[in-house]
């Protein structure tokens, strides 16, 4: 089902009509740009607790993997620019929470013992809050193959044209 508050690219509204005969706007183009990896230490800090650092360890693993297995296919189907490098990063760092709550609802289970008797596990509710984001991005960032409809490849160009000419 489409976001009815999303506006549609200018290429989708070509496509299915335009009734209204409005004015389609292109958009805004993006600079291409080949985004560098985050510095994830500068993400998952450093911790004195051998627990806190071996998560945020694995956590820096895991959003380098997302990142690498990601940014490339960004690149090249969506022309992502510099603007987009903080969203990639959020989506990996919440690649890596999720994870990190996963792992914690496997080592402790749904149900823990607190002072007041047998609870919800909160890593159940933050890892729910971080697949909620994960989808705005994946959808913002057309990585679901329904997302991947509304986006349409950057045409191929020589690299020596500025695109503010």
């Amino acid at each position: 089902m489409a976001d009815r508050y999303r506006p549609k690219s200018a290429i989708q509204r070509a496509r299915e009509g335009n009734p209204s005969k409005t004015v389609i706007k292109e958009g805004v183009v993006v600079p291409r740009a080949v985004l560098s990896e985050p510095n994830w230490v500068e993400v998952f800090r450093f911790s004195r607790d051998c627990a806190v650092e071996s998560a945020n360890v694995r956590c820096r693993d895991v959003a380098s993997q997302e990142w690498r297995r990601v940014v490339p296919v960004l690149e090249v189907a969506a022309g992502i620019g510099e603007v987009d490098h903080t969203t990639v990063k959020d989506l990996c760092v919440c690649v890596a929470r999720i994870d990190q709550a996963e792992r914690d609802l496997s080592e402790r289970g749904l149900m823990v013992t607190a002072e007041r008797g047998t609870v919800k596990n909160g890593a159940a509710t933050i890892a729910a809050q971080y697949r909620t984001q994960l989808s705005r991005y994946i959808r913002e960032l057309g990585l679901s193959p329904s997302a991947r409809t509304a986006i349409t490849a950057p045409e191929p160009d020589d690299y020596e044209s500025d695109v503010w000419d």
